[in-house]
């Protein structure tokens, strides 16, 4: 029978399982760790009571044995003194010990195989910590990888070279504009001052007929 009872929610058995399925593997593996940290904390202060216990039998033992042999020491004095009830009144109590060693003996063995059992499972708890452990620092890593991957997926995305040519045709259009308002600026002034130079010559054209017409009046008049 097993001396400690596991009580996790997860052990290594399906771990790589739910692994499989999960979407957070490093929150699980967490998980896995802070159960068996816990089942670690509760079987070490059970290894440290049993180990105390298992010691208190054997030293029950112990003296059973050290009183059997000064009881059988007496009766073996007593019987030399020609004393044989004060013999049998110290067999008795040397039997009554042989007993008591008997049951001790025993309970220290059980407890003994007990204690050997719970560390074995101790040891076995530590080891799998420490498997499960290097497996988080790589799924970790792995997570990570994954989160700056897609970090550098959605950077390419926003501002990637696919939008280059958008962004420029984008600016083509805006200086095209500025480019045609340029234009049509430059054509209305050159406009302005064609009708400038042109109403010009209209009115230097128009001076230059009255000028001579008022040469012709005066010329008529000279004449007469």
């Amino acid at each position: 029978m097993s001396v400690f009872r596991r009580v996790r929610d997860i052990t290594v058995a399906n771990l790589n399982e739910r692994l499989e399925q999960s979407q957070d593997p490093v929150r699980l593996i967490d998980q896995f760790l802070i159960e068996t940290r816990q089942e670690i904390a509760e079987a070490e202060k059970l290894h440290y009571q049993y180990a105390g216990h298992t010691k208190q039998l054997k030293q029950q033992a112990d003296q059973a044995k050290v009183m059997r042999d000064k009881r059988e020491e007496q009766a073996l004095l007593a019987l030399k003194a020609g004393e044989e009830h004060l013999t049998k009144l110290a067999l008795q109590e040397k039997m009554l010990y042989e007993e008591k060693i008997e049951q001790y003996s025993s309970l220290y063995s059980q407890s003994l195989e007990s204690l050997q059992e719970l560390e074995n499972q101790l040891h076995e708890l530590k080891t799998e910590y420490q498997v499960v452990y290097s497996k988080r620092q790589y799924y970790y890593a792995r997570m990570e990888t994954l989160r700056l991957q897609q970090r550098m997926n959605k950077r390419m995305s926003d501002y990637g070279m696919q939008d280059v040519p958008k962004m420029f045709n984008r600016l083509e259009d805006r200086v095209s504009d500025m480019e045609w308002e340029a234009r049509s600026l430059r054509d209305i002034r050159k406009a302005g001052q064609d009708f400038a130079n042109q109403a010009g010559s209209v009115i230097q054209s128009t001076l230059e007929e009255e000028l001579s017409r008022l040469k012709q009046k005066l010329k008529s008049r000279g004449e007469e």
